[in-house]
């Protein structure tokens, strides 16, 4: 979406068919992001509404941002609305902080027992969602916002509230984890 002139100004008026075509426009590509930062469809409907609710309030309070530049606030804005969303549910948060042994043996577990991994590639969008929605919180929002969003592991860390060193921790768990998680998907 590229917003012109005419439709930020209508936009900052509040006219109902500028925010009609506003919401046209976003809803198809932030119904993707809302679904790789949620952990199931049920959680990315609510950031989904809470994150372009967000957006209409502040890109109608944004009256000094340029066309070219209101996309990009906009995207910005709604995947700091989703992080607020799945912080606040403290239960997720308790649960993933607890670790489940594996392994009925201690000590056998390893993280890095496999080296062969799948390709990518290889994968269909829907396995991949599901490997994403299957991580941690902690985990999926930095693995979303490092490597998909294209976020720099500082920005990721500000966006997050957090240190560098849990942010790259938690960017490898996640990173070993989806690979699991993938794998698991593909046998099913």
């Amino acid at each position: 979406m590229t917003a012109s002139a005419d439709l930020l100004q209508l936009i900052h008026k509040k006219d109902p068919k500028a925010l009609k075509q506003l919401f046209d426009e976003l809803y198809p590509k932030f119904s993707a992001i809302a679904l790789r930062y949620a952990k199931n469809t049920l959680q990315a409907e609510q950031l989904l509404h809470q994150g372009l609710l967000h957006c209409f309030n502040s890109a109608q309070q944004q009256r000094h941002l340029k066309a070219i530049e209101f996309d990009a606030f906009l995207e910005s804005a709604f995947i700091l609305s989703c992080i607020q969303t799945i912080k606040e549910i403290r239960n997720e948060y308790y649960v993933s902080s607890t670790v489940h042994a594996t392994e009925s043996q201690p000590g056998i577990y390893n993280l890095f027992d496999s080296q062969e991994w799948t390709d990518l590639n290889q994968v269909s969008t829907e396995v991949l969602i599901l490997s994403l929605q299957q991580l941690v919180p902690s985990q999926r929002l930095v693995f979303n916002l490092h490597v998909i969003d294209g976020k720099s592991l500082n920005d990721a860390a500000n966006f997050l509230e957090s240190s560098i060193e849990t942010v790259k921790s938690n960017l490898e768990k996640a990173r070993y984890h989806l690979q699991k998680n993938i794998e698991k998907n593909l046998k099913k």
